[in-house]
């Protein structure tokens, strides 16, 4: 019977040091490999929660910007006045609404027709979506929650604006549809009456905003996002905030560092 002592000098010089060789090798390619079985589904807690997202960015494809220089959400705590910055070319119309709870929000779909105008390119508005609290901070203030109005362009490229909720007076659009917001898994509802998107944009000037460039908040985290961060907020009835909170888990992703990123605001 053949031992494994007797099998090992079997091998003569050149092929045991093949042998090892091959073994080395073996290993360090299996290092390298991404292992793809630690990729899952992202949610803002846990091994999957935004801690981790800029780890899972390399070997996971639904992370693949979550690393980048140019993230967001930031804490918005100085900006440089530009006198150059003006009203947000905006031309809404009415629209309907199908209200999705998606997972990790509350999505408001809305028809076509509604466009941001800037940089000579018409962005879209596709839907608007809410975060509770809120993910960006003004001066150090956190806000109940956080609109984020998402428009994008015919190259993709996006430009979000952003509205802040604190506790006062009821909201009179959201009160037309409190009622009505989906629980997580239920069916979508769609709206019976048009509204304005621009509702729920406060009264001040529309070029009262910070303004920077940055990333989606959620993965994959793609840096082609120009963000209009309204500097003051709007009121929701502490019953409104509630809701939505009630509804819909923390969402709410960490601040990213600015990394050498302008934040800009209109002389106003």
């Amino acid at each position: 019977m053949t031992t494994k002592l007797q099998l090992f000098k079997s091998f003569g010089p050149f092929n045991l040091v093949l042998m090892l060789a091959v073994v080395i090798l073996a290993g360090s390619c299996k290092k390298d490999e991404p292992d793809v079985h630690l990729c899952g589904p992202w949610e803002y807690e846990g091994e999957f929660g935004p801690e981790h997202w800029g780890e899972l960015a390399d070997p996971c494809e639904e992370y693949v910007h979550c690393n980048g220089m140019a993230q967001s959400p930031i804490a918005i705590d100085g900006a440089t006045v530009d006198d150059n910055l003006t009203a947000l070319d905006l031309h809404y119309t009415t629209t309907n609404t199908h209200i999705t709870h998606k997972g990790h929000t509350i999505e408001f779909e809305v028809e076509e027709n509604n466009v941001l105008k800037l940089g000579g390119k018409d962005y879209e508005l596709s839907q608007f979506h809410f975060h509770a609290q809120s993910e960006h901070t003004l001066q150090g203030v956190p806000y109940h929650m956080e609109v984020h109005f998402v428009h994008v362009n015919d190259l993709g490229d996006r430009a979000v604006i952003s509205v802040m909720f604190k506790d006062g007076a009821a909201n009179a659009f959201l009160a037309q549809v409190i009622g009505n917001l989906p629980n997580p898994g239920g069916a979508p509802y769609t709206s019976t009456t048009r509204f304005d998107p621009s509702v729920l944009f406060p009264t001040t000037p529309s070029a009262d905003y910070f303004t920077y460039p940055g990333s989606l908040t959620t993965p994959n985290c793609e840096e082609n996002v120009t963000w209009f961060i309204y500097q003051h907020p709007v009121e929701a009835s502490t019953a409104q905030i509630l809701r939505f909170r009630d509804l819909m888990p923390r969402n709410n992703r960490p601040h990213a560092p600015l990394n050498g990123r302008t934040v800009r605001v209109s002389d106003l």
